[in-house]
C-alpha cells in the first residue's frame, strides 16, 4: 500500500523544496497515478506548503483528499492569467474528483445537444457526460417543467429528428409528412442544412434569442421578396414561438442591448447557495443554481470559483460582455482578461454601484436566500429523521453515511444489485454503484437472493480498508430475515460484524429486523426514522430495477448479432442504424446488406446465412 505524502515526512520536505515561488498550476495524484485535484497559485511553493501545515484547519473534503495524495506535480506559467487558463483546460480534460466545488445536484436538468453526431440530437438530461468534447450542455435549469415546455414548443416549430432509429427502412414516417422532421432517417436533408437548424435552437439556450430573432426576420423578408410564402410563413411561426417563450421575462434595465450575467449568494454556517441570472437583450433567459460548503472560502472566492467552473464549460460566444457580482473577486482583473480572450472581445466584471444594477443583485440574492431556506428546512427534517433512527436502532451517533442494497432479476435472469448512498439524509448519487451478480449458481430459473446479497456485501467490504474507502455508519438491506442473515454471515467471515450496524427492511409489512433478533422492531409506520429507511429502500429498489431493465434491453439488442463472427460493435451499430431492427436485418437480401457501410460481400453472406439457417 502506498503511504500518503503527509505521512512520508522526508519525501514531503524534498518535494516542497522543489516547488518554485512562481505562478503556475499543481496536480495532486494518488497511488494509482490518478489526478485527484488541480489548483492554481501566484506562488506555487507557499500555496502547496499550506496544505501540509498543522495550523491549517481543512474542510472534511480537503482532509479526505490529503489522505490519498501520494505525489504532487507542477507546471510553471509566465503569468497568473496563463495559470488560470491552464487550470481550466486541465480540469475540463481530467475532471478530477476533488475539483468539484459545486454539489452534483441531480435534481436540476440540463439540455444536451450532441454535436458529436452526424445529425445532432437535443434532449433533457440530469447527468452531464463530458467524455465527448463536441457535445454541449446548457443549464442546470431550476424549473424543469418550463424547460420541458420550452423544448416541446421548439420541436413543434423547428423540423427536428423525432426518433433514434427509423420506423421504416425505405421511407420516412408520418412526422416527415407533418413537417416535424426533415427526413433524417432517409437522408432527405444534408448534415450541413440540419446543423443550421440546430444552430438556431442552440442560440435559444445560449441566451441569444435577440440575435436569432433578427436573423429569422431577415430570412422571412428575403423569402417574401422571392415569393416563397410557404417558407416565410414557417419562419413567422418560429418567430411567434420564440417570442412566446420569453414574453413574461422582461428585466427592467437600461442598455438592454447588453448581454449580462448577475451572480449573488446566500449562506449560513454550513451551506452556501449561489444563483446566476442570465440576462440577454433585457430578458431573463436562464436562472442557474449551485450549492457548496461555506468553509471552502470567503464570499468573493466562492463567486469566482463558480464563475470559473461555469464559463470554462461554455463556448466563447455564450460568455456575456458584462458580469455583475455581489462581492469583489480575488482575481477580478486576471479573470476578466481570461474571459475577454475566450470571447474575443472585452468582458467587464463589476460590483454594481448604480441603483438599478444594485437592485438586480439584490433580487438575485433574495432568490438565493429563499433556496437556502428551503435547503435548511430539508436539512432540519433530515436531522430529525436521523435522530429518530439513532434512538430507534441504538446507534452511538447520528448515521451520517447510510448505504442501501437491493437485488433485481426476473426468475434469475440478468441478476443485478444496487448500492445507494445517503449522506446526511440526502442521496449522494456520485457514490452509487451497480453490481452484476457473478455467482454461477444464480442462473435462469434458479434465483437466489440470499446468495446474491452475500456476494454484493463481500465484494463491497472485503478490501474496503485497504482501498481507504469511506466507512458506512449504517447498512440497510432490502429484504427480511433471510437476506439479513446472509449479510451477517459475510461480515462475520470478514471480521467486520462489530464494526458496522446492519438492519433490513421487509417490503410486505414494512418491518425492520436487527441481526439475531427473531421479531421485528416495534415501530410506527409514519415515524421519521422509518420514513427515511423506506426512502433509502425505495431508492435502492429503483436503482436496481433500472439497471436490470438496461441489462435486459442490451441483451435483447445484442445477443443475436453477437453470435455472428467478424461482426463487431461498430458494424452492428451501422446495421441497426440502417435497418432499424433485427427483424428487418433478418428480412434483408444479400444486396441490401451490402449497402451498409463496412459490410462487404463475404460478411453479408455470413449474416444472411446466419438468419436463414436458424
Amino acid at each position: 500500500m502506498v503511504v500518503p505524502l503527509f505521512l512520508n515526512t522526508n519525501k514531503l520536505k524534498t518535494r516542497l523544496k522543489e516547488f518554485p515561488s512562481e505562478p503556475g498550476i499543481y496536480l495532486m495524484r494518488n497511488g494509482e497515478g490518478d489526478i485527484l485535484y488541480i489548483g492554481k497559485s501566484k506562488k506555487l511553493q507557499s500555496r502547496v506548503r499550506s496544505y501540509f501545515q498543522q495550523s491549517q484547519h481543512h474542510s472534511p473534503r480537503i482532509a479526505l483528499m490529503l489522505q490519498q495524495v501520494t505525489d504532487i506535480e507542477f507546471i510553471v506559467t509566465d503569468t497568473e492569467a496563463e495559470a488560470l487558463a491552464l487550470e481550466a483546460n486541465l480540469i475540463k480534460q481530467h475532471q478530477p474528483y476533488f475539483n468539484v466545488l459545486l454539489k452534483d445536484d441531480k435534481k436540476y436538468p440540463y439540455v444536451c445537444i450532441t454535436w458529436s453526431e452526424e445529425y445532432p440530437r437535443i434532449f433533457i438530461t440530469r447527468k452531464r457526460r463530458l467524455n465527448k468534447e463536441r457535445d454541449r450542455y446548457y443549464g442546470p435549469y431550476v424549473d424543469a417543467h418550463l424547460l420541458r415546455h420550452t423544448l416541446r414548443s421548439i420541436k413543434q416549430v423547428f423540423p427536428l429528428r423525432q426518433r433514434l432509429t427509423p420506423l421504416f427502412k425505405d421511407r420516412p414516417c408520418l412526422n416527415y409528412e407533418l413537417g416535424r422532421c426533415p427526413g433524417v432517417c432517409q437522408g432527405l436533408i444534408s448534415t450541413e442544412d440540419y446543423s443550421k437548424i440546430v444552430e438556431k435552437i442552440a442560440m435559444i439556450f445560449q441566451g441569444r434569442t435577440g440575435e436569432l430573432i433578427t436573423t429569422l426576420k431577415c430570412q422571412m423578408d428575403e423569402a417574401a421578396i422571392k415569393l416563397n410564402f410557404e417558407k416565410a410563413a414557417m419562419i413567422r411561426d418560429q418567430l411567434k414561438a420564440i417570442n412566446t417563450l420569453t414574453v413574461d421575462q422582461k428585466v427592467s434595465l437600461p442598455d438592454n442591448t447588453i448581454s449580462r450575467d448577475a451572480i449573488a449568494l446566500a449562506k449560513d454556517t454550513k451551506h452556501c447557495c449561489i444563483q446566476l441570472f442570465q440576462i440577454r437583450a433585457g430578458r431573463l433567459v436562464g436562472r442557474l443554481i449551485f450549492f457548496t460548503d461555506t468553509n471552502v472560502g470567503d464570499s468573493g472566492a466562492i463567486l469566482q470559483r463558480v464563475l470559473e467552473e461555469h464559463y470554462w464549460q461554455a463556448d466563447g460566444i455564450e460568455i456575456p460582455t458584462e458580469i455583475i457580482v455581489q462581492y469583489e473577486l480575488p482575481e477580478m482583473e486576471i479573470f476578466a482578461k481570461w474571459l475577454s480572450e475566450r470571447k474575443g472581445r472585452k468582458v467587464s466584471i463589476t460590483v454594481p454601484q448604480r441603483r438599478l444594477k444594485a437592485q438586480l443583485i439584490d433580487m438575485v440574492e433574495r432568490n438565493a436566500n429563499y433556496e437556502l431556506e428551503r435547503t435548511q428546512r430539508k436539512v432540519e427534517q433530515n436531522i430529525t429523521a436521523m435522530k429518530d433512527l439513532t434512538q430507534m436502532l441504538g446507534l452511538p451517533e447520528l448515521p451520517r453515511r447510510i448505504e442501501g442494497y437491493d437485488i433485481s432479476h426476473i426468475q434469475g435472469t440478468n441478476t443485478v444489485a444496487s448500492q445507494v448512498v445517503f449522506i446526511d439524509g440526502i442521496p449522494a448519487k456520485q457514490h452509487y454503484r451497480h453490481f452484476k451478480i457473478k455467482n454461477p449458481t444464480v442462473t435462469i430459473g434458479h434465483p437466489d437472493d440470499f446468495a446474491s446479497m452475500a456476494e454484493v456485501i463481500s465484494r463491497r467490504f472485503r478490501d474496503y480498508q485497504v482501498n481507504n474507502e469511506e466507512r458506512p455508519d449504517l447498512i440497510m438491506i432490502d429484504g427480511g430475515k433471510g437476506q439479513l442473515s446472509a449479510v451477517v454471515a459475510v461480515l462475520e467471515e470478514l471480521n467486520l460484524m462489530e464494526e458496522f450496524k446492519v438492519v433490513s427492511l421487509a417490503k410486505r409489512k414494512e418491518e425492520i429486523f436487527l441481526p439475531r433478533e427473531s421479531h421485528p422492531l416495534r415501530t410506527k409506520v409514519e415515524q421519521p426514522g422509518v420514513l427515511l429507511l423506506r426512502q433509502i429502500r425505495d431508492e435502492a429498489h429503483r436503482f436496481a430495477v433500472s439497471f436490470h431493465r438496461q441489462q435486459r434491453i442490451q441483451q435483447s439488442r445484442q445477443s443475436r448479432l453477437d453470435e455472428i463472427a467478424e461482426l463487431g460493435f461498430e458494424r452492428q451499430k451501422h446495421l441497426l442504424a440502417y435497418f432499424g431492427s433485427i427483424n428487418y436485418i433478418r428480412e434483408a437480401s444479400m444486396e441490401d446488406l451490402q449497402q451498409v457501410p463496412g459490410i462487404g460481400k463475404a460478411l453479408a453472406q455470413k449474416i444472411y446465412t446466419y438468419f436463414h439457417s436458424h
